[in-house]
């Protein structure tokens, strides 16, 4: 059975820092990206940052470069998301995710996915 189970979500003030977990379990990667992306009412989905285990490529969002860094433990079958110097402007459900292959715009938030995590919440206070 698949799992994706994401934690690490929480209320920081601005400029703070968070890191996201997601611990996965039941499928193999393989070429696939995974990685996180971000829903807020209102707004369309976001890709937030990606990863490709096999050769370590690493996807980011315009919005996210030089603050948020994506990571990986393979041995603990998790994705991490370091999010440092966060704003209001990053209150979001954060969703781990495994993206279908072969689409175009990998990590673009546009999807489909293969597994979808049920997210955990972000929250920046001003």
């Amino acid at each position: 059975q698949v799992h994706l189970v994401e934690s690490g979500g929480g209320l920081v003030q601005t400029g703070g820092s968070l890191r996201l977990s997601c611990t996965t379990s039941g499928f193999t990667l393989g070429r696939r990206y995974i990685g996180w992306f971000r829903q807020t009412p209102g707004k369309e989905r976001e890709g937030v940052a990606c990863i490709r285990i096999d050769d370590e490529a690493v996807i980011y969002g315009d919005s996210v470069k030089d603050r948020f860094t994506i990571s990986s433990d393979n041995g603990k079958n998790t994705v991490y998301l370091q999010m440092n110097s966060l704003t209001p402007e990053d209150t979001a459900v954060y969703h781990c995710g495994v993206e279908t292959p072969g689409y175009l715009a990998p990590c673009g938030g546009y999807g489909p996915y293969d597994y979808w995590g049920q997210g955990t919440q972000v929250t920046v206070g001003s």
